[in-house]
């Protein structure tokens, strides 16, 4: 296990500011989002369009040449449920400093999310899942199964499938959380990655309470053996805490400044 890979979440169209410059292709909010999360110690940057349906391909890879040329070709997370748009984002992608990753394949109809990884050399995140939450953990792993087949099947690397447990809320759904922690340690034991949105256990919560619940789950999490996760790098206690279980778990070396490296 290295390093654990923080993938910042908010370049995404859900905010009214980001939405506003892509449907303008304002480059200076999407920019300052960026340097932000780059700032804080973001790993990858995700670029989340939505459905994109009509200049889908147009928008992502201006978004990926906007970012790549702008900073210093930082690796990309590109999120849009349109293919057409990821084949166009990844044409213009600079893998220098990581491949990209592809957001995200599921065991139904988005399996083919997987084939499109192993064209283009890319990473993808494939969720446990088909159609709604899975019931437990067996199916999420006959999900995860199904998956892994068809990628190795087409030339993937295992260690190119990042598998998703799927996040889910506390607020109505905290009975499954434990499930969820001990899907993340069946993933480590088999030796594969895993990653996730990390927001999506505090969605619905106060804002002062977010950062604490976050912060607790993404350690338990990492030490289950979760690799990566999707989150607010700007929110300082998990970016510490991050940092903190990377120590703990021996993948960084400690020095009295290791929170601000």
């Amino acid at each position: 296990m290295g390093k654990f890979i923080t993938i910042g979440e908010r370049i995404h169209c859900i905010s009214p500011v980001i939405r506003a410059a892509m449907e303008s292709m304002d480059p200076e909010p999407i920019l300052k989002r960026a340097q932000e999360q780059l700032a804080a110690g973001a790993d990858y940057l995700e670029v989340n369009i939505g459905p994109a349906e009509k200049n889908g391909p147009e928008l992502m890879s201006w978004a990926v040449k906007l970012l790549q040329e702008n900073c210093d070709n930082v690796p990309l997370c590109l999120d849009t449920a349109n293919k057409k748009a990821i084949e166009a984002g990844i044409a213009v992608y600079n893998p220098v400093k990581g491949k990209p990753i592809i957001n995200s394949a599921d065991a139904g109809d988005r399996m083919s999310f997987i084939d499109l990884a192993a064209a283009n050399g890319a990473i993808c995140i494939a969720l446990c899942a088909s159609h709604g939450v899975p019931a437990d953990n067996d199916e999420r792993m006959a999900y995860c199964q199904k998956m892994l087949e068809r990628g190795m099947e087409l030339g993937m690397e295992a260690e190119d499938l990042w598998f998703d447990p799927l996040f889910l809320v506390v607020k109505g759904m905290q009975d499954k959380q434990f499930e969820m922690l001990e899907f993340i340690r069946q993933l480590r034991d088999m030796g594969f990655n895993s990653t996730g949105g990390l927001s999506n256990v505090s969605n619905m919560m106060p804002k002062n309470i977010r950062p604490i619940m976050d912060s607790a789950m993404v350690a338990m999490a990492i030490g289950n053996g979760l690799t990566s996760a999707i989150v607010n790098p700007c929110d300082r206690r998990l970016m510490e805490t991050i940092k903190s279980a990377d120590i703990i778990m021996n993948n960084s070396l400690y020095a009295d400044s290791y929170l601000e490296i």
